[in-house]
């Protein structure tokens, strides 16, 4: 009865995310800031993915669209409440473009479970690290470490670097 009272107590502080209508959690020890919705700058011969770069703070960041990135249907504009997610990836810093961060909370570690093999999305299951429920919510768990495949992180270098030379 003890164990079961002490892993209740082991709890992570989750960022809570929207795109479009469904919510997704990130631990809060990936997201390295949360900023308004910037200008973008956008860049020639881009991939699809990579909506542009963004400067804070003197610092320059590729940004993606998560929602395009995921195959989510496309939207004539972003909503008024969304925001650039900063994570470390690697050693470089990426903004994923999200609709919402409506909430931090924490939940405990037993209340995320690994996915569900039936679990069918469109995001691809590398990017889910579990599903956590918090009451009547189910929050999809993302790996945001795994979001950007290896081939995808070094065509953002390859984009940066001519800007950078240009």
């Amino acid at each position: 009865m003890k164990d079961k009272e002490e892993a209740l107590r082991k709890t992570i502080q989750i960022v809570i995310f929207r795109l479009q209508t469904e919510e997704f959690g990130v631990n809060i020890n990936c997201v390295r800031e949360i900023v308004r919705l910037v200008e973008i700058t956008h860049l020639p011969e881009a991939p699809g993915f990579l909506e542009g770069v963004i400067n804070i703070r003197g610092q320059v960041i590729a940004v993606i669209n998560l929602a395009k990135q995921f195959g989510f249907p496309p939207q004539a504009e972003y909503p008024k409440t969304a925001r650039i997610i900063v994570t470390e990836v690697g050693e470089k810093l990426i903004g994923m473009i999200v609709d919402e961060v409506p909430q931090v909370l924490n939940i405990a570690e037993d209340d995320i479970q690994e996915s569900p093999e039936l679990f069918k999305t469109t995001i691809k299951k590398d990017y889910i690290s579990g599903i956590g429920k918090l009451n009547e919510r189910l929050i999809v768990m993302l790996d945001l470490t795994k979001v950007l495949e290896p081939h995808e992180l070094s065509k953002i270098d390859e984009v940066a670097e001519g800007e950078n030379s240009g």
